[in-house]
């Protein structure tokens, strides 16, 4: 965990910053580029997870396509037109994004009690995460390749370390049909609607994460925040926290409070940064970076534990991959060009950014759904296994 989120933080982060200063790329552009993990993240979780679950080994795969993204990401440094970059990006995507839903299902076979345990592996992804982000920002690499070529070294490593992971065969074997084959059966769990009310959810709540993801290093540059990756490295010090108390609470809260808990976060954190433009107020800036361990954890960590729950044994990859595929795939995708399209709105034809009115769209898209998922998400409470309980 710890190094599979080092190599996303390396790049992504700041890969904003380097587009839009170096490169000179328009938000737009930006937001297609970043939109790569999204495509990704449709197209090839479900597919690997169907791979993982009924042929070959989880960690196999998990370390093949690292060697490979390990490749990609260092032809990615060295290309500076739109277009190549583009797609070599989406190649690097499509072997990356599997391997979040791969590191988790590994991680759910070889645990006992997950709901409790899982958390405390896990956050070994957000300091790996922080890592990473003060790595760049010490090194004042923002807006440079570097970042990416770190990336590269890091996952040649994850690719060798993969292969010493606990061995997680296929759980399932035998013939199967083409939605078997795609991994699609594990759109059944769509017809419980609680599931069906997350997963939207899910999909929504990603629209305005794009927002965050894409624009904030480059909002806080602007802003003339000095090392602004270090300083974005606060949100995963509190995702540290929360995490470490993600046990306590999930048996407290629930689900359905957990859920809201973060999309509640997300709303307030775009409020504050749309405050923050005055310089006076600077202290909003660092709330809403600190406000990401909340927004985070209680959303995305508490829905990849309930999936697993809902999930049969055979089908655990291939569920965690429907969530890649709902968050970082469909949600991320609008969210890309969602995100891109409003920032060139709100830029002036000297390229100065409105971003207090940026930030207000994906506050408001934000609480819409917080409304729409504390009316329509009821809570399962069945008992009759451990399985479809939800807390």
């Amino acid at each position: 965990m710890f190094l599979e989120f080092f190599v996303w933080g390396a790049w992504s982060v700041t890969l904003g910053t380097y587009l839009g200063t170096t490169l000179k790329f328009e938000g737009t552009q930006i937001g297609l580029i970043y939109g790569t993990t999204a495509i990704a993240a449709i197209v090839s979780p479900l597919l690997i997870g169907f791979i993982a679950d009924r042929h070959f080994a989880s960690q196999r795969v998990f370390s093949s396509l690292h060697l490979v993204g390990a490749a990609l990401l260092f032809v990615a440094s060295q290309l500076s037109e739109f277009g190549p970059l583009y797609f070599v990006l989406l190649a690097y995507a499509l072997c990356y994004m599997p391997t979040l839903a791969l590191a988790n299902g590994i991680g759910f076979r070889h645990l006992e009690n997950p709901d409790e345990e899982f958390p405390l592996i896990r956050v070994l992804g957000t300091i790996g995460w922080i890592a990473a982000g003060l790595t760049v920002g010490f090194l004042k690499i923002e807006d440079t390749t570097i970042p990416l070529q770190i990336a590269a070294g890091i996952s040649i490593l994850l690719a060798a370390f993969g292969l010493l992971l606990p061995d997680t065969p296929p759980a399932k074997r035998g013939q199967q049909s083409l939605a078997q084959m795609l991994g699609l059966d594990a759109f059944l769990l769509l017809k419980e609607r609680s599931f069906l009310v997350l997963f939207t959810c899910s999909i929504l709540i990603s629209i305005p994460l794009a927002f965050y993801y894409n624009f904030t290093n480059l909002f806080l540059n602007e802003t003339g925040i000095e090392n602004a990756a270090g300083k974005m490295t606060l949100g995963q010090v509190s995702e540290v926290i929360f995490m470490l108390l993600m046990p306590l609470l999930f048996h407290r809260l629930g689900v359905k409070w957990m859920i809201a808990i973060g999309m509640a976060a997300w709303v307030v954190r775009y409020l504050l940064f749309a405050l923050s433009v005055d310089q006076t107020t600077v202290w909003m800036l660092y709330g809403g970076i600190i406000l990401h361990g909340i927004c985070y954890d209680f959303f995305f960590v508490t829905g990849q534990i309930y999936a697993n729950q809902r999930a049969p044994e055979e089908l655990k990859n291939s569920v965690q991959g429907l969530m890649t595929l709902g968050t970082y795939g469909v949600g991320m995708l609008i969210g890309s060009f969602v995100s891109g399209w409003t920032v060139t709105w709100f830029t002036a034809d000297d390229g100065v950014k409105s971003w207090g009115l940026i930030w207000l769209v994906p506050a408001g898209m934000a609480f819409v759904v917080l409304i729409l998922f504390l009316v329509l998400f009821k809570q399962n409470n069945s008992p009759s296994s451990k399985r479809q309980q939800t807390q």
